[in-house]
């Protein structure tokens, strides 16, 4: 697998990486400048020059990771592959000096939305806009039309129109781990069967519910009917919405909601 096909593949699979590229070369070296190397917490494929060079930054880049990649730069290293300079891992003699740019790809966060109603619409066009997976659920047909999402697919998030129009709980089996979980259907009873089946799941890192104090109430006893004891059901976060935008119309409480998401640390990459 070549370089690119590589970073994709990590893309999909949710794999953190890092990117490491020559970026200048001065004298002899390996590799000529713009070779690469994709790095992970367990697999490498292309390579910058292999030897000495190539180990110190395999090493490098899984420091990065198992540092956390979420808010991490782009950094530079340069290389001196003399027979003077220190090498940990052989010694390479080609005489010249390169830099490496390490690039860090991160894992995307993961948003779903279950309810594609008017708000739902509305905040799936407000998170189409950042860089991340979002998944659509929605029970209605009509709700997930190719023309009622166009607007939503032209922004840089991969999206991701699951069409369960039985059990939409069905979907979390399809979501990825770490998944922001938003319930805001049509129906309280589709709601609450959804938040048993999400407080059941170990997929959503997060689960938030729309709807008032009253609703909510009703919901934590059919919950603790269900079997979820209040640890577990304290998991659900409602009401959803930064609290400094007020009103009632769709676009205002999807603008609160995805404020939010904004705000939660490590719910996307800030930069």
């Amino acid at each position: 697998m070549d370089w690119l096909r590589a970073l994709l593949s990590c893309r999909e699979q949710r794999v953190a990486a890092v990117l490491v590229t020559v970026a200048d070369v001065r004298g002899h070296a390996p590799r000529a400048a713009g070779a690469k190397l994709v790095v992970s917490a367990d697999a490498v494929w292309g390579s910058v020059g292999g030897g000495n060079l190539e180990e110190s930054a395999v090493r490098r880049a899984r420091a990065l990771i198992e540092a956390g990649l979420a808010d991490a730069a782009a950094v530079t290293e340069r290389h001196d592959l003399s027979d003077r300079a220190p090498a940990e891992h052989g010694v390479q003699c080609c005489g010249g000096e390169v830099t490496l740019l390490y690039e860090p790809q991160p894992v995307r966060p993961a948003i779903a939305i279950f309810g594609l109603g008017h708000v739902g619409l509305e905040l799936a066009l407000l998170l189409s806009r950042h860089d991340l997976d979002l998944h659509l659920v929605d029970s209605r047909a009509d709700q997930l039309a190719p023309e009622r999402l166009a607007s939503v697919l032209t922004g840089p998030a991969d999206v991701h129109v699951h069409r369960e129009p039985v059990l939409p709980e069905l979907a979390i089996a399809l979501l990825p781990p770490g998944v922001e979980a938003l319930v805001l259907t049509h129906d309280h009873a589709e709601d609450l069967a959804l938040l048993d089946a999400l407080l059941r799941s170990d997929v959503p890192a997060s689960i938030g519910l729309i709807g008032s104090s009253a609703k909510w109430t009703r919901f934590r006893a059919r919950l603790a009917e269900l079997g979820h004891d209040a640890s577990a059901v304290d998991r659900v976060r409602t009401p959803i919405g930064d609290p400094a935008v007020t009103g009632k119309e769709p676009a205002r409480i999807a603008l609160a909601v995805a404020l939010e998401l904004l705000g939660r640390q490590g719910a996307f990459r800030r930069g």
